[in-house]
């Protein structure tokens, strides 16, 4: 690799002092996730205790029977980083060779699917299998030196019935990715490729609806969910739903919430691609959908992943529209935990609560090791003009 520049080496001092500043911005920020993380596994005396070394040891936990052995751990941290590492660099060159058809979206679904549900059945069903096997005829290796309990997870997910509020999230996250998705991709090469004026307000418009408070947004669908059975009477009969209180209600308004910043995002894809590459489609043939649809999108991928991975967090973290037009059955997850979080609560009650807030962002760091390249790329490509 050639030696940096000397107009472009840092002084000394300014990249020690930028590591020391990064390095405790990072502690800043993740500490609040590795101690909530700590404390989900730990029984409420250990949880909530004083000495934060009890907290991160155990010592009531692992007197209890509950814990894991050094052999536990090792074996469950090298699982971890492979997972880490053939997600990086495995799993996106699998999905490009077995995507069916060159459809790399439905690769990057079935492949990420596949392969988050064999991690679960690897950490979770597998190796506890084998370890409990092992550790009995290990002697010290397999003795427990850090207290570990999964039975608030179990209590969450089993008998709180959480499973049903991600079932939800996944349905309403789905919904507004695929609609914004596909809305934004048409409308945004449409604008980008249109040198007329109403493009320009249109973008305008769209950017105004995306500064409103999402609680105006949600105030004015309101009357027209709750009335829904009475419109739809007429051409449903007495079968008629309400919408209020239904997932659907829910995709309509975050749609109208994420839409503008969709389109505006890839607008600015759109805009990097040379137009050179639908004139060369056009004289081989193609219709201006067909240029779109066959040459165009290939290159457009990774802002496609990129705006959807913020359109999945927009309504995968929603709380005010959600927890306002869903019913408690229809709830998502994070409405859910605070509903956790506000009841009257007994210790264990606060640490199952922890550990439901702990769940919610495994999908998350999933979703963004599966697809690290693309958001770089995308990121990268939506900051440069060329």
């Amino acid at each position: 690799m050639p030696d940096t520049p000397r107009a472009m080496r840092q002084p000394v001092p300014l990249r020690l002092g930028s590591a020391a500043f990064l390095a405790f911005w990072c502690l800043i920020a993740s500490f609040p996730i590795f101690w909530i993380a700590v404390m989900s596994f730990k029984a409420p005396v250990d949880a909530f205790a004083a000495n934060p070394l009890d907290v991160i040891l155990g010592p009531a936990t692992r007197a209890a029977g509950q814990g894991l052995s050094i052999l536990d751990i090792a074996a469950g941290l090298a699982v971890l980083y492979l997972t880490v590492r053939f997600a990086m660099r495995w799993l996106p060159d699998r999905v490009a060779a077995w995507s069916p058809g060159g459809q790399v979206w439905a690769g990057w679904i079935i492949g990420g699917l596949a392969y988050g549900l064999a991690f679960v059945v690897v950490f979770l069903g597998v190796l506890p299998v084998v370890l409990g096997a092992l550790n009995p005829v290990l002697g010290p290796l397999g003795n427990p030196v850090l207290g570990l309990t999964t039975v608030h997870y179990h209590s969450v997910w089993v008998e709180n019935e959480f499973y049903r509020n991600f079932l939800n999230s996944l349905l309403v996250t789905t919904g507004v990715v695929t609609v914004s998705l596909t809305v934004g991709t048409l409308a945004g090469y449409g604008l980008a490729r249109s040198g007329s004026n109403l493009a320009f307000w249109l973008l305008i418009v769209a950017l105004v609806f995306r500064a409103l408070p999402h609680s105006v947004l949600v105030a004015g669908y309101l009357p027209v969910f709750i009335n829904s059975a009475e419109w739809l009477r007429p051409i449903l009969g007495d079968n008629a739903p309400t919408l209020y209180g239904q997932p659907l209600a829910v995709i309509a308004v975050l749609v109208s919430i994420n839409q503008p910043f969709t389109i505006w995002m890839l607008r600015s894809f759109f805009q990097n691609i040379p137009a050179e590459l639908d004139e060369a489609a056009r004289v081989d043939g193609c219709t201006h959908f067909q240029a779109f649809r066959w040459v165009i999108m290939p290159v457009m991928w990774p802002g496609v992943i990129t705006t959807g991975l913020f359109s999945f967090l927009l309504a995968y973290n929603d709380f005010l529209v959600t927890s306002l037009l869903l019913d408690a059955t229809n709830q998502t997850m994070v409405p859910a935990i605070a509903g956790y979080f506000n009841r009257e609560t007994t210790t264990t009650d606060q640490v199952e609560a922890v550990a439901a807030a702990v769940s919610i962002t495994a999908p998350l760091f999933l979703l963004v090791i599966i697809f690290q390249r693309q958001i770089v790329s995308g990121l990268t490509a939506g900051a440069v003009k060329g």
